[in-house]
């Protein structure tokens, strides 16, 4: 049984992997999860990397209307394999899986070209349509917002 560390662990590893998917990070990553499971063997690296790109598949295959589910399920599935990973590995493996784990991780949550925004900032990348009427205000990050009608031009403006 893993502990909780571990468990949060797994699950953001299985969120790198459904996160990744079909992006420009993917390459890289599929090639670190192929490595984390096939520990040196070609033959089960291989078999990773190809159920990585079936989880690629998977995903591009999903309508818009239900991508949102279909990648909640790759990440159940790569977190239970993680998991599975992990708990039946030898004590003396598992520090070492552990480390690998978190670069996975780490190297899945770097920015990879996309976009990022800050602190308080909304980041999308894809077809994004925002709108207000009604009166209503709509925005990203949104500071002082004042809603009314606009003051009408004085001479001068147009």
């Amino acid at each position: 049984m893993l502990d909780q560390t571990l468990v949060a662990l797994v699950s953001a590893a299985g969120a790198a992997v459904a996160s990744a998917a079909g992006t420009d990070a993917w390459h890289g990553l599929r090639q670190r999860v192929a490595r984390v499971f096939g520990r040196g063997d070609g033959a089960e690296e291989r078999v990773l990397l190809e159920r990585l790109d079936g989880s690629v598949v998977e995903l591009e295959g999903a309508g818009p209307e239900e991508r949102q589910q279909v990648r909640a399920r790759v990440m159940a599935a790569w977190e239970a394999r993680f998991h599975d990973l992990l708990e039946d590995a030898a004590d003396e493996d598992r520090a070492e899986l552990v480390r690998h784990l978190n670069e996975l991780v780490r190297f899945g949550l770097q920015p990879s070209g996309g976009v990022s925004a800050g602190t308080g900032g909304l980041a999308l990348d894809g077809t994004v349509d925002i709108r207000a009427d009604r009166g209503s205000a709509a925005a990203g990050v949104m500071g002082d917002v004042t809603i009314g009608n606009p003051q009408r031009p004085g001479p001068g403006h147009s």
